[in-house]
């Protein structure tokens, strides 16, 4: 193509051997506009357009008479077949959200020293739960190499929860209706509601960042309109019933954690999506939270307390420094250092022990408090204030 010339239109050409059947189907039942129909004595060729999409219908056309795919609000499911033979999968743009009714298992995943494969913009990816959860969530290891702008855009991503954490360097960052770009740096984490904008826009070379959604497999949309940053300053906006959060390490307060001799800094994600999901940065210090310990040992050197269990969804803990061991009733010690993650299931007996002085792990749970009575976990979800459109 001359670098003079510019294409103003595009089609797809499906084969068809009876026009006027086709573009009664076409127009009548899938809602189209003809557009051209030649020669009039003798009609061979018909362009219909609707739905975004420029259709030609050839009855010189060679090849397989395709697929196309329809979504919109209200539609049932179906599957139908025009009458030159191309296959229409009607689908409901509104339906909800579908995660995998897997049921939670064991993972553990090492760094392997391999950067892990190329995604999307040039980021490296490392899987850290390789089993995805029978595909209800996917935990990843990003890492951006060189420094630098990031061939980035605006999108947005059809999920149920996505949390972002800077595990090392920094990354500059726009999103919708939350001011102008900002930095995250390590220990900094942002909590991305479903369908908000953004873009990354630089970072720093060997940028760090632990990503956890569900489900595992969720569309990433691009928006070619809106540009950002958006006019408006709206933190209290609601998307789906999630506020955005972003929690900076540097002015974050410490609190006990649920198990004896450790201490957390809460990140908020609780509280801004209702008590779905909660994550928080765990380090040794600090008083037993709430008397008994839940999953670990005393930090401090105390008898470590029986194995015990959760019963929610997600238990998922990244070593971020230091180390210590996961003893699980019924297999052999695992040995926890930086890089390691691991989800323990509902049921699964286990605990924390022989914490190094530099311990520090990300726990990621859903629901956002696994040992709460629901009066507590609701308590907890409402400290954030109703969640406004």
């Amino acid at each position: 193509m001359s670098t003079r010339a510019r294409a103003t239109a595009a089609e797809i050409v499906l084969p068809c051997l009876d026009l006027e059947p086709a573009v009664d189907f076409f127009t009548e039942r899938l809602g189209f506009g003809l557009d051209m129909i030649m020669p009039a004595d003798d009609p061979a060729v018909a362009v219909l357009s609707g739905h975004g999409v420029r259709i030609r219908l050839d009855r010189d056309g060679v090849g397989d008479p395709g697929m196309l795919l329809l979504s919109g609000e209200g539609f049932a499911a179906e599957q139908l077949t025009a009458p030159n033979g191309t296959r229409i999968h009607l689908l409901d743009a509104a339906a909800p959200l579908v995660v995998p009714d897997s049921p939670p298992i064991f993972e553990l995943s090492r760094p392997d020293g391999s950067a892990g494969g190329v995604g999307r913009a040039g980021m490296y990816y490392r899987d850290l739960l390789p089993a995805r959860q029978g595909g209800r969530f996917i935990a990843s290891h990003i890492l951006i190499p060189e420094g630098g702008p990031v061939p980035d855009y605006v999108h947005h991503h059809r999920i149920r929860f996505q949390m972002i954490y800077c595990a090392a360097g920094w990354v500059r960052v726009v999103y919708e209706d939350q001011g102008q770009p900002f930095v995250l740096e390590a220990g900094d984490c942002v909590l991305q509601p479903p369908n908000i904008r953004h873009r990354v826009l630089e970072s720093s070379a060997n940028l760090e960042v632990i990503e956890i959604g569900s489900p595992a497999e969720h569309e990433t949309g691009i928006d070619r309109v809106l540009s950002l940053p958006t006019p408006d300053v709206r933190p209290e906006r609601c998307f789906s019933g999630q506020r955005f959060v972003l929690h900076r390490a540097a002015t974050a307060s410490w609190q006990p954690w649920r198990i004896a001799g450790f201490e957390c800094r809460d990140t908020g994600i609780g509280a801004a999506t209702e008590g779905l999901a909660g994550a928080r940065v765990v380090r040794p210090g600090g008083p037993a939270a709430r008397g008994t310990a839940v999953s670990g040992p005393a930090a401090d050197g105390s008898a470590a307390p029986e194995l015990a269990s959760h019963n929610g969804e997600l238990q998922f803990w990244y070593i971020l420094a230091g180390t210590a061991t996961l003893s699980i009733e019924g297999r052999t010690d695992e040995p926890l250092s930086k890089g390691v993650a691991v989800a323990v299931p509902p049921g699964m007996s286990h605990r924390l022990t022989g914490p190094s002085g530099d311990l520090e792990l990300l726990e990621v749970t859903l629901p956002a408090l696994l040992e709460e009575s629901p009066d507590e976990a609701q308590q907890a979800a409402a400290k954030g204030g109703p969640c406004r459109s």
